[in-house]
């Protein structure tokens, strides 16, 4: 691991500052044992208070923001007050910027510290799933229009082409998406490796902004997967179960991929199948423990050495698995979840929106969830095009009347990015179509459409659904000029194949989908289904941000409410040449450990 390179940089005992959404990343790859061989003595977390470390050499281990840098200056200023003398070394994850240089210098400890990079771009959460655990790019994208993690993405994209040849064909779709496209093609120019020579395995790439399609994320999640994500928040893979799962007055976390044989069934499944096959599994997994009636002593020794630890895995699992599900049921049946999805239905298929701005504004009153508002009242506003005028200030005064004025920061945030905005007077869904249409049937109204994509996004989603089938097959966006221009344009798609096209590479095709700003659980398994559904072709996803959950939008004031932000990569293909080796289950790891214990872990 890279970063075990840095540490004996500084000989000797240290102690070792990490930043809190590393701590899950670094959880996945390292132990405590493997930090204690590098003379590592205690680790701390990175929080405004005090440090209380009395080593002489200190490193952090941070994200490359401003805030960090302060920090680091607050204990070295302190430290000279004091008349202390220690060594600090600061990592940067996953790139060093140089605004940290320019504020560690205005700060006065440039010559303090000593700087690295760990170039931690892609994280293996699954045979088919990675992530760049980035969980600021969509709020500094797409809310703040801050660029600096495009060339980050660009050096993943480009590590992943180094890994497995040149990519055959890429397609993309949204600014971003044709930034990064840019940076990487200018990287791949650079670099002078023979990977052009090689076999291309990864056959076709795409780029996807996300605000391209904020009505999928907006939705509920009905696949196991994502349930589990939004009542027990899925992090870095991993979900920590408590005692109304397991039954006890501990607490399990338990990594979710395709190493849990009961996941791994169940994940892709409609919740109201999984009851069924978990029903079913518990019989099974009890015939077999039946089997050993009637052993005799070879066949019994055989049973024990062979068998019987796998399936008190399994069972474990099994029981972990019928918990959680109950845990969901409970909560969703409180939310009345079937009157939810009917309402989304409606909101989809534009028809009762009275209807349905009536279920949202109980949904406020009663004060079930302030991100669920927040979520249903984007959807009504990306699928109407807007709110009219009326609604959207009674929605607005009905929500900080029951969840309190701070949101006041979160709505304008929201508007800003294009979620949750108001209709401008006179201004119908139908009227926006019908000008849409007409600048569509121009052949040079694209150039017009580029020049105010930097202004408050439209939502164009009624006549968009209205011209895309469930099942495109085609060549590139050949055929679809017109809905590309509903979602603002910008595509982009290969002018010619890296190499000739081989029937025996297509029999293999391996594609990878990289949505930039995050996407969900949901979106993952609709790229699993059609990945079994082509048999030979299997999808792969590159996700910019984490993956999306819905947990922390009042906290962040703005972040989308139907996921959590991070930057995330499908792929399906020789992942296993990145992953390392992890347990399926734990009760703590170093993370978890330090969260418990950050004063010291001995």
């Amino acid at each position: 691991m890279l970063l075990c390179l840095f540490l004996p940089q500084l000989p000797g005992k240290k102690d070792l500052f990490i930043e809190a959404d590393l701590m899950s990343p670094l959880d996945r790859i390292a132990n405590v044992s493997i930090l204690k061989q590098h003379e590592v003595d205690k680790l701390y977390k990175v929080e405004n208070k005090p440090i209380v470390s009395t080593s002489d050499q200190l490193c952090f281990l941070v994200r490359p923001r401003i805030k960090n840098m302060k920090y680091v200056a607050d204990i070295v200023n302190a430290d000279k007050t004091m008349g202390r003398s220690r060594k600090y070394k600061i990592i940067f994850s996953p790139q060093k910027f140089y605004t940290c240089e320019l504020v560690l210098e205005e700060e006065g400890i440039y010559g303090d510290v000593t700087c690295d990079e760990w170039a931690f771009y892609l994280l293996p959460l699954d045979d088919d799933l990675l992530s760049m655990e980035l969980p600021e790019f969509f709020r500094d994208y797409f809310l703040e229009g801050d660029q600096r993690w495009i060339s980050t993405v660009a050096r993943a994209l480009q590590l992943l082409n180094s890994l497995f040849g040149p990519f055959a064909n890429t397609y993309g779709i949204g600014r971003c998406a044709k930034m990064v496209y840019d940076v990487w093609r200018e990287l791949v120019e650079e670099s002078e490796g023979d990977s052009q020579a090689r076999r291309p395995e990864i056959t076709h790439v795409f780029l996807m902004d996300r605000d391209v399609d904020y009505v999928t994320a907006l939705c509920s999640q009905v696949v196991y997967e994502g349930l589990v994500d939004d009542t027990f928040c899925i992090k870095c893979g991993s979900v920590d179960f408590g005692p109304d799962v397991t039954s006890s007055d501990r607490s399990f976390k338990v990594l979710l991929n395709a190493q849990d044989k009961v996941f791994s069934e169940i994940r892709n499944e409609h919740f109201s199948n999984v009851f069924s096959f978990l029903s079913q599994k518990a019989r099974n997994l009890q015939t077999q423990y039946d089997r050993r009636r009637g052993m005799d002593i070879k066949q019994m020794k055989n049973f024990v050495s062979q068998e019987l630890k796998g399936l008190k895995q399994e069972h474990r699992l099994l029981s972990l698995h019928i918990g959680a599900c109950e845990s969901i049921m409970k909560k969703k049946t409180k939310q009345d979840f079937q009157e939810l999805l009917k309402t989304e239905h409606a909101l989809l298929e534009g028809f009762d929106i009275r209807e349905s701005t009536s279920y949202i504004e109980e949904h406020i009153d009663r004060q079930v969830s302030p991100s669920e508002s927040l979520r249903l009242m984007c959807l009504l506003s990306v699928t109407e095009n807007g709110l009219i005028p009326k609604d959207y200030r009674s929605l607005k005064t009905q929500y900080l009347q029951s969840y309190g004025p701070e949101h006041l920061l979160t709505f304008h945030n929201l508007k800003r990015i294009g979620l949750l905005t108001e209709q401008a007077p006179g201004e119908t869904l139908t009227a926006v179509e019908s000008k849409v249409s007409k600048l569509v049937t121009d052949r040079a109204a694209g150039k017009l459409t580029d020049a105010f994509n930097s202004l408050a996004r439209k939502s164009n989603f009624r006549g968009i659904s209205k011209k895309l089938g469930l099942v495109l097959e085609r060549k590139g966006w050949l055929g679809l000029e017109e809905v590309v221009r509903l979602l603002n344009g910008n595509e982009f798609a290969p002018t010619e194949p890296v190499m000739e096209e081989n029937p025996a590479w297509e029999a293999q095709c391996v594609i990878l989908a990289v949505f930039l700003g995050g996407c969900t659980f949901s979106e993952i398994s609709a790229l699993r289904f059609l990945g079994k559904e082509k048999g030979t072709i299997q999808c792969t996803g590159l996700l910019s941000p984490p993956l999306l959950g819905r947990k922390d939008l009042a906290a962040r004031n703005c972040p989308p409410p139907s996921w959590k932000e991070t930057h995330s990569i499908t792929l399906w293909h020789r992942l296993n040449e990145l992953a390392l080796p992890v347990p399926l289950a734990t009760e703590t790891g170093p993370a978890a450990a330090t969260e418990a214990n950050c004063q010291a872990v001995a």
